[in-house]
Parts: structure tokens; C-alpha cells; sequence
């Protein structure tokens, strides 16, 4: 099934884990891709997948903390394609250490990676969507946006930030045709989280693996997801099935979460 022939997907944080594992998916489906990541050998890597798929792209290589790089991308993909239907802004990064250790440039930078730049992508193509009257946001934000654990601060206070900010573009997008909404990943088998595994492990006197484990089994089913599973659900957020599913953080994590 291919339900989204030709249409343009931007993808932040498209170059690993759930942003490559999107592309892919749209890709499968017909989509045509545009990437934007810092890791551009990784980025390329994605995006030439996504070629042998068939799908048409341009990878965007950028920080998406800059105050004008997301406005480019969108005039850049707007020259190229002369449309863009979907918006999936999956990138990020975690970091965690008790309250007391954790400095403002620390707290600064997760919020500006996670949250700001989420923020700025939502902002420059808002005004697409709505001359549009059609398309899709989808905010990757984390069960940590709806709950929280000791040493997280400025991950979980980024994640349900994403929550509030896809919340409100929402219902500014609702008059229009177009939906916004959040995915809540729990956790996820992506090179970061067995990054955060080695390092929170190693805290608690415990391996990567056996971090992994311990939170596999902290899980209702037992297991831990696969980036392809998030995938999964982004396209049908993307899809004509939800049009009228719009303003919500909708929960990826194996039951972690029952709300």
C-alpha cells in the first residue's frame, strides 16, 4: 500500500534511529524525502536508501537550533519540489544528571536542540500547511513529556514542552484541514538510547546491555521497541485515516504510560 504518492515529507533528525527509520517509510510509500541532520555522511547514507526505493530527495545538512536554517529548508524544499505535505520533526537529544550538577549552558542546550528547535520547524511550515488547507505535524516528543524520573529534568521539561507546543500549532492548524500531533516513544532501540544505556548504566553499576535489559523488563511487554515501529505510527498520523486526529501526545511505550 502506497499512501503518500509524491507527496514531500521533511524529516529533522533524519540521518539515525527514528528519523531514518521514517524516511524509510515514507520512502516505501511513495513519498519523496527531505532530510536535515548535522551527521551528514549517516544523512546521505538514509536519503541514498531512500533513492533505492525510488523516492526523490535533498538532504539539508544543519543544526536545527538556527534561527533561520528552518525557514531555508522550507523555501529550499518548496524550489525543489514546489510542495511539502508532512513535517516530522524526530530530531533530539537526551542528557540527565541530578538537579544540583546540571549547569544552565547544559539545561540551555537540550532545550534549545529539543524544544527550540521542534519550535522553529513548526513555525516556517505552519504557513505552508494552512495555504495548503491539508498536511500533517508530527512531533516526536517521549514518554518523559508525560512523566518523569530522578535526573532528567531537562529532557523530560524539553519532551513536554513539545507536547504543549504541538498542542497549541494544533489548533491553529484545525480551521485549515491540517493536523498536529506528538508521538511519545518510550524507549526505543536507537543508537542514543544504547548511548544513554552505557552511560546511566555505568551510574548504576550496570552494563549498556544490562541497563537494556532491566528496562525491557520494567516494560508491560517485556521488550523494548524498534525504530520502524515508531515509523509505523508517524505514517499513520500522516495519513488520510486520522484526519480528525489532531492536538494529541499519543503514547508508543509498551504500556509504560497509561494516559
Amino acid at each position: 500500500m502506497k499512501r503518500f504518492i509524491d507527496q514531500v515529507i521533511m524529516i529533522t533528525g533524519a540521518a539515525t534511529g527514528i528519523g531514518a527509520a521514517t524516511a524509510l517509510r515514507f520512502a516505501k510509500e511513495g513519498a519523496h524525502i527531505v532530510g536535515i541532520d548535522l551527521a551528514e555522511k549517516a544523512l546521505d547514507e538514509t536519503l541514498a536508501a531512500c533513492e533505492g526505493l525510488g523516492a526523490k530527495t535533498m538532504g539539508i545538512p544543519g543544526d536545527v537550533r538556527g534561527a533561520d536554517g528552518a525557514k531555508k529548508a522550507v523555501k529550499k524544499t518548496l524550489e525543489k519540489f514546489g510542495r511539502l505535505d508532512v513535517l516530522v520533526c524526530s530530531a533530539g537529544l537526551y542528557a540527565g544528571a541530578p538537579l544540583a550538577e546540571v549547569t544552565l549552558e547544559g539545561w540551555k542546550d537540550i532545550l534549545d536542540i529539543n524544544l527550540t528547535g521542534t519550535f522553529l520547524y513548526n513555525q516556517a511550515v505552519v504557513p505552508v500547511l494552512m495555504k495548503r488547507k491539508s498536511g500533517s505535524i508530527i512531533n516526536i516528543s517521549s514518554m518523559a513529556g508525560k512523566t518523569s524520573w530522578p535526573a532528567s529534568a531537562q529532557y523530560s521539561s524539553s519532551k513536554s514542552g513539545v507536547i504543549g507546543l504541538t498542542r497549541s500549532v494544533a489548533m491553529e492548524l484545525a480551521p485549515f484541514g491540517a493536523t498536529a500531533n506528538a508521538l511519545c516513544p518510550g524507549n526505543t532501540l536507537t543508537a542514543m538510547v544504547r548511548s544513554v544505556a552505557e552511560k546511566v548504566g555505568a551510574m548504576d553499576g550496570m552494563t549498556g546491555k544490562e541497563w537494556l535489559a532491566m528496562r525491557a523488563n520494567d516494560c508491560p511487554m517485556k521488550r523494548l521497541a524498534q525504530p520502524e515501529e515508531m515509523a509505523g505510527i508517524i505514517a499513520f498520523l500522516a495519513s488520510e485515516d486520522s484526519r480528525y486526529i489532531t492536538g494529541q501526545s499519543i503514547s508508543a511505550d509498551g504500556g509504560m504510560v497509561l494516559y
